[in-house]
């Protein structure tokens, strides 16, 4: 049996958008039924081993699902030969991520709103800065980004 398609999701600091992609991707393909790798990562180092920001928790907290055991980490060289797919949530980290791409990295690059019907070259605002509504309009694109991520993940299958 093939391993299941693995994702991870990258954003600034690892504490808001990129942890709720992974919850969004998750959740998403639990309900379809297909079994996927999912995690999220940071290009900056500030958050390392911290949990996700309390406004990222609270707003998946409402719907259903749980993040408080998420840690922050920073992305690595090896996560490129580690993961199928190296989705970021802007194009800052995504410009980051292909300088650190190494030559031998198999993951393939994307924006996570690229997998959006139209809506290729968008990014997901970072809340970090914002009230708590920020998070809401996070969590509906970054849910958007992980339903038609699951899309392409079921069509390579």
């Amino acid at each position: 049996m093939p391993n299941p398609p693995s994702v991870l999701f990258v954003c600034l600091g690892n504490i808001c958008r990129s942890p709720l992609a992974e919850a969004a991707l998750r959740h998403a393909a639990e309900r379809a039924g297909l079994a996927v790798s999912a995690d999220s990562a940071g290009t900056g180092d500030w958050h390392v081993g911290e949990p996700p920001d309390p406004r990222a928790q609270a707003v998946a907290r409402a719907k259903g699902l749980d993040i408080g055991g998420y840690r922050g980490r920073q992305v690595s060289p090896e996560d490129f030969r580690r993961f199928d797919h190296v989705v970021a949530l802007d194009r800052d980290n995504l410009r980051v991520l292909e300088r650190l791409r190494p030559a031998d990295g198999v993951a393939e690059l994307s924006l996570l709103l690229d997998h959006v019907a139209g809506r290729a070259g968008e990014q997901v605002a970072d809340p970090y800065f914002g009230g708590a509504d920020g998070f809401e309009t996070t969590w509906a694109d970054v849910t958007a980004g992980a339903e038609g991520l699951l899309q392409l993940l079921t069509r390579a299958r």
